[in-house]
């Protein structure tokens, strides 16, 4: 038992998204009791395809969990890079085999409601874990004698449960992070992502093979089968003056196709592929800021959402879930140093990855010369060269 008495009080969650299950599942195997608190009345992910490259199966391996997602992945041979003005092929970059072999886990595309099924379905049938939905946190107090309390709303009153911590897993507009002094809300970044899935078999046979990724001024597109290759993901990016706090919107397919109006036909005819689009603003969190306060920590889009140009906003959050983890064992004498020593962990790491998110960015959109800069350097590259590029993100594992 910990000096304070606190070995038998859960740790709260808030957030029941790939983060928080994550978390939970690593933290009821350190032994802790686990209340995961969701504002939704419902746990479901919408049509957003997400990728788990090798970092991330690392660490969903610890867990057990690939040998159950795998029926749901899509593992590509490569990535094929085109011009989004000529329609022609820039580069290939080994996947598949060559990144498995490489890093020991493969690199997989999903889509999110797959994911987070699996982590739900393990976080339900594990004892120890609770969920409880409809249920947002709203404060965290303590009394003189240091007893921690977890103040939330439901539908119908406010509740209150004794902890031992509270961990914001609540996304993007995460309401814990205002508990954590100095962290600065959610930025918009000034660019827009469309997404949508459809039948595999209703689009031509080019598109349900090897992903693709599409730079063009201003906006790039990408596009990889989902759902055990069942399904076409699809994510349209471009710079718009448009924000939403919601995770998602309906979007009309008329204004896409207007802003992809200077794309090949054959992107255009994609885009046009589908009638059910949805948009959200894409917005970050500087990973640089405080993720940590007392017995409070944030973890993925809550402390350090990031635009994804790098694909690993969901593999840093699982990431941070087991380092997370790591510093918090059952017995855990000093919960503030221990979430401070899981910050001092994780910030370098994240603020990297973020980072070249960011520089992915700017490379993704230029124009001119800059654009042909980079198109001459891809046609030049090999394809295995291409793929060594991001070892240190995807040879990453949790020992490290």
């Amino acid at each position: 038992m910990s000096a304070n008495g606190e070995a038998d009080l859960p740790i709260i969650i808030a957030g029941a998204g790939i983060g928080g299950l994550t978390a939970a599942l690593f933290l009821r195997d350190r032994g802790h009791q686990v209340v995961l608190l969701d504002k939704a009345n419902v746990l479901s992910e919408v049509g957003a395809g997400l990728q788990l490259s090798p970092n991330a199966c690392a660490v969903l391996d610890r867990l057990g969990l690939l040998q159950e997602l795998e029926p749901h992945a899509n593992a590509p041979d490569n990535l094929r890079i085109w011009s989004g003005t000529s329609g022609r092929q820039l580069a290939t970059v080994r996947m598949g085999s060559f990144l498995k072999m490489r890093h020991g886990y493969p690199f997989w595309q999903i889509h999110r409601a797959d994911l987070q099924r699996v982590l739900l379905d393990k976080a339900r049938a594990t004892p120890g874990i609770s969920i409880k939905l409809a249920c947002e946190v709203m404060d965290l107090t303590s009394t003189p004698y240091g007893n921690l309390t977890c103040i939330y709303q439901d539908a119908d009153m406010t509740g209150n449960l004794a902890c031992k911590a509270l961990i914001g897993a609540d996304g993007v507009w995460s309401r814990v992070r205002r508990l954590v002094p100095g962290h600065e809300n959610a930025r918009f970044s000034g660019q827009v992502a469309y997404r949508t899935t459809v039948p595999i078999d209703a689009v031509p046979r080019r598109w349900t093979t090897d992903p693709g990724l599409w730079l063009h001024r201003d906006s790039h597109l990408v596009h990889y089968p989902v759902k055990g290759g069942r399904h076409l993901n699809i994510v349209a990016l471009a710079e718009e003056n448009w924000q939403d706090e919601r995770w998602s919107t309906r979007a009309d397919r008329e204004a896409l196709l207007h802003l992809f109006r200077n794309w090949p036909a054959e992107i255009r005819n994609l885009l046009g592929s589908s009638d059910e689009w949805l948009k959200w603003a894409l917005c970050s969190v500087k990973a640089s800021g405080p993720w940590s306060h007392g017995h409070v920590a944030l973890l993925g889009d809550a402390a350090h959402a990031m635009l994804p140009y790098m694909a690993q906003g969901a593999a840093m959050a699982i990431e941070d879930a087991a380092i997370l983890a790591r510093h918090l064992p059952v017995d855990v004498e000093n919960v503030p140093a221990a979430l401070r020593a899981f910050e001092f962990h994780r910030k370098a790491r994240v603020t990297h990855v973020q980072k070249v998110s960011f520089d992915n960015a700017r490379t993704y959109h230029y124009s001119g010369a800059l654009a042909l800069a980079r198109d001459t350097v891809l046609r030049l590259s090999k394809p295995t060269s291409l793929a060594t590029r991001f070892d240190d993100i995807y040879g990453w594992t949790p020992e490290q």
